[in-house]
């Protein structure tokens, strides 16, 4: 197995990530193994590529505060979801596997894979995760970078671009993202909240 260090590109605050090349199923797995029941370093493989990423303090923030916010909004208007945080979501016949930020599932029903998958990118490097969740059938992917959230949703098997998300077409995707900056997470959702009321 081969590997690189990729640097961070844009802050002292930086992600640590190490790709390793030429990994195969197996060897994943047992990276998975090794790293046991836990939400950090996050493991990502695809087709014989491995990305092991520590996030770094802002990163967490900022995919917490884009959770917090989400959760909010679909309670105050009844919306059944559960959040699976860093669940592990693979499928050895893809060659794919992931560990999204956060991701959820909709309504009640009990699925293997979430609806909705969030991803953070504080540092720029890694593998393509949009082509992990397009083979594993993830829904919608939302793609956090540089204050702006990417929305991706699946058709026809091809995750494309959207100006909405899909799955929840009324929620403002530009104002929630430019709550983020708040002090505190309960400043963000207090204003999140107000912004929305005064729509």
């Amino acid at each position: 197995m081969a590997s690189v260090l990729r640097k961070h590109d844009d802050t002292t605050d930086a992600d640590s990530i190490v790709v390793l090349h030429d990994v195969s199923w197996d060897d994943y797995e047992r990276l998975l193994a090794m790293r046991g029941d836990h939400s950090a370093p996050r493991i990502s493989y695809l087709e014989g590529e491995v990305e092991i990423m520590s996030p770094s303090r802002d990163h967490e923030v900022i995919k917490s505060r884009i959770g917090r916010l989400l959760e909010a909004w679909c309670t105050d208007r009844g919306i059944e979801l559960e959040a699976v945080g860093s669940w592990t979501i693979k499928k050895k016949a893809k060659r794919r596997g992931a560990e999204p930020d956060e991701c959820y599932i909709f309504g009640k029903e009990d699925r293997e894979r979430p609806h909705l998958a969030i991803e953070v990118e504080w540092t720029h490097g890694g593998i393509d995760k949009l082509a992990i969740y397009e083979q594993l059938g993830v829904e919608e992917v939302w793609h956090w970078r540089k204050g702006v959230i990417e929305i991706y949703v699946l058709s026809a098997g091809k995750l494309l671009p959207a100006e909405r998300s899909q799955l929840l077409p009324d929620l403002d995707l530009q104002l929630l993202a430019s709550m983020l900056d708040r002090e505190t997470l309960t400043q963000a959702v207090r204003d999140f909240r107000a912004a929305l009321a005064d729509a």
